[in-house]
């Protein structure tokens, strides 16, 4: 009896068809062609079928693969694929995605082109193009690209221009709201566990003020009240007081506060030491400072549990006057990609 049909050759295969089916057709019964044959009753029982509906020749041999052949994208097709995954969200392109995943991608490929891929061809051509999974950065929908592109191309290389010019110091600063209840990085555990962290129930928080510049300066300013316009203005003699005798451009986003009327009657009162300049409105990846912001929030809050109010603001209070005493870790927040433009 043979074990397996499936593991003879096709053309073995073949002639083990047309023998049990010939002997069925010669008078035996399909019982008995299976036992004689070393095949399944089923398995006769399916050539017979076969052989009613489509003869001698449904018993050949069958050409393995694909039905069809292979879907395959052109090159220009596969161009145009890139640029709309580079250049535009799912939802741009009234997609039923939220993420550029391969099942959109799929659904794309079949929209624009009419060729049905399967998931593992698009992975396999997301890999080919270079495409990885990764995390996406959240960009607001009131961002205004225009406003983006005249800030890197005109206003900040003006700015620069004049800061070398008149020996200005550019710092780029930022407010920041610190949470108790803060966590970041990941705990080891049991397969199917969540890990636990331990800490008070009660939830705390605090401000921070800070700016910081592409030579490693780093001013700050903690504090747990609201942050107001006199709060600010506080942070500000404390930068002229540091920076003194260079004067100061001090770069920051619109938010309320900074545009205050109290502030710019200050400003106005101090042109001499300092100007202020805004940057696009929902960008907050323009400004290196957001760079320290998460460098704070991840390593000295996210990382540790603080009991109280009082022992968060010193150990972030401690942690900044370490990166203060270090210029080259401060360099480094001007490395990140979308902030590089600011590093020289």
């Amino acid at each position: 009896m043979i074990k397996d049909a499936r593991s003879l050759a096709p053309e073995a295969q073949a002639a083990l068809r047309y023998r049990a089916v010939e002997a069925v057709l010669d008078g035996m019964t399909q019982i008995d062609a299976a036992e004689v044959f070393g095949i399944t009753r089923q398995a006769v029982g399916k050539w017979m079928k076969t052989h009613r509906t489509g003869g001698k020749a449904s018993l050949a041999v069958k050409k393995r693969g694909p039905k069809s052949p292979r879907a395959k994208l052109k090159g220009w097709q596969a161009a145009k694929i890139c640029n709309l995954i580079r250049d535009r969200h799912p939802e741009q392109l009234k997609l039923p995605f939220y993420l550029w995943t391969s099942d959109a991608v799929r659904l794309l490929i079949r929209r624009e082109f009419g060729i049905e891929l399967s998931g593992r061809s698009v992975r396999r051509y997301l890999k080919r193009w270079n495409f990885t999974p990764r995390k996406p950065k959240r960009v607001a929908y009131e961002r205004n690209p225009e406003a983006v592109t005249r800030w890197l191309t005109k206003e900040y290389p003006e700015i620069r221009w004049r800061a070398r010019r008149e020996k200005a110091r550019i710092y780029w600063g930022d407010a920041m709201g610190i949470r108790s209840d803060h966590q970041a990085g990941r705990s080891y555990a049991p397969k199917g566990s969540t890990p636990t962290t331990s800490g008070t129930g009660k939830r705390f928080h605090m401000n921070m003020l800070s700016a910081i510049t592409n030579r490693g300066h780093l001013a700050f300013l903690v504090f747990k009240s609201r942050f107001t316009a006199p709060v600010f203005l506080r942070f500000l003699r404390r930068l002229l007081k540091e920076s003194t005798p260079r004067q100061v451009f001090l770069i920051v986003d619109r938010h309320p506060v900074h545009r205050s009327k109290k502030v710019r009657e200050w400003l106005a009162n101090h042109t001499d030491r300092i100007e202020m300049f805004f940057l696009p409105g929902y960008s907050p990846e323009l400004n290196p400072d957001e760079m320290l912001n998460q460098d704070v929030k991840s390593n000295a809050v996210g990382k540790r549990r603080p009991h109280n109010l009082p022992q968060m603001m010193r150990t972030v209070r401690r942690y900044l006057v370490k990166r203060r005493q270090s210029p080259d870790l401060v360099r480094r927040y001007f490395h990140e990609e979308s902030v590089r433009y600011a590093a020289a």
